[in-house]
């Protein structure tokens, strides 16, 4: 392998970068998450504190890794034909278990707005599983290679483990995007709600879906390189945020009058009309031919998809 500091080390650094800001990001929004949803389930709570810690220890571990690399042996080429650094390899079973968990609970939502369809839910969790599995086997087979110039020979199994994420995130936003849009209720206010759901579902999807492809050509075009390590670096941070921006956003998704900060659980669709009665029976009023103004507030709840946290997980 060519020794190119821009290709491997440099394409390391910048994605090492590109993950510090996502942690940023993830940590201003587990903040936010704090403070507008604290009648959340304790389960809910304690998995965003689990995902911010996978999320801030994988950090730790790349940083360790780029530390080794560019600035304990910057300069000694030789670094590059030993052993592959414990922490660089670690970080892929760490990426790959916070990203499982996230589509886990996407999986769940599937299972909830598809009225229990255990065969498109169970697709996406074997897909998910699967990936994860072949990670870890990618992990164990990195310990066993000479050095970094070798990891092109694990090209195999970190393809297919790559390859099963760009499915997982595929599958799930086309099949929330297919059953949310079977929860019309024929109200423009409704439809409308469904299709902002609809479409953050799909524009998910598409985001950490487009990363995981580039980041499986990239590694088949170009295994000897380190391009494909910057983008895998920033993979898990994506889905970490994307899970709380989904939780963040239910107040404002859900629209203004359909959400209440202290409840654990709110309607999902609301629909408002006013109906206009000119005789309203009642001896009081109509002596007086009063006409009576009657506001009819109308529900339409799917009671199903909600538990305590207000959101389909």
């Amino acid at each position: 392998m060519d020794y190119n500091t821009d290709t491997t080390f440099g394409a390391a650094f910048v994605g090492f970068g590109c993950s510090c800001v996502l942690l940023g990001t993830l940590c201003s929004q587990m903040y936010h998450y704090f403070r507008r949803y604290p009648m959340d389930r304790t389960f809910y709570k304690g998995l965003v504190a689990f995902l911010w810690l996978l999320e801030v220890v994988d950090s730790a571990f790349i940083a360790y890794a780029v530390y080794f690399y560019m600035v304990t042996n910057w300069g000694n080429p030789i670094i590059l034909v030993i052993r592959v650094q414990w922490s660089l390899i670690l970080q892929v079973t760490l990426g790959a278990t916070a990203g499982a968990i996230v589509k886990a609970c996407f999986a769940m939502r599937v299972w909830r707005f598809s009225n229990n369809n255990i065969w498109v839910t169970g697709a996406i969790l074997t897909l998910t599983f699967g990936q994860l599995a072949m990670a870890v086997v990618y992990t164990i087979e990195a310990f066993r290679i000479a050095n970094l110039t070798k990891l092109a020979d694990l090209k195999v199994v970190g393809t297919i483990s790559l390859g099963l994420g760009v499915a997982t995130d595929m599958v799930t936003a086309l099949a929330l995007c297919f059953f949310l849009r079977n929860l019309r209720t024929g109200y423009s206010r409704d439809d409308s709600l469904v299709n902002r759901l609809t479409l953050y579902a799909l524009n998910t999807g598409v985001v950490t879906s487009a990363i995981s492809l580039a980041t499986v050509i990239l590694y088949d075009i170009m295994p000897e390189n380190f391009i494909f390590m910057g983008f895998y670096f920033v993979l898990s941070k994506l889905y970490a945020n994307s899970f709380l921006a989904t939780l963040n956003t239910r107040k404002v998704i859900r629209g203004r009058g359909t959400d209440v900060e202290q409840t654990t659980m709110p309607t999902f669709l609301m629909v408002d009309k006013t109906t206009r009665l000119g005789s309203f029976h009642d001896p009081q009023i109509a002596t007086g031919g009063t006409i009576v103004e009657v506001g009819v507030h109308q529900e339409v709840s799917i009671h199903k998809d909600y538990d305590a946290s207000g959101y389909a997980f």
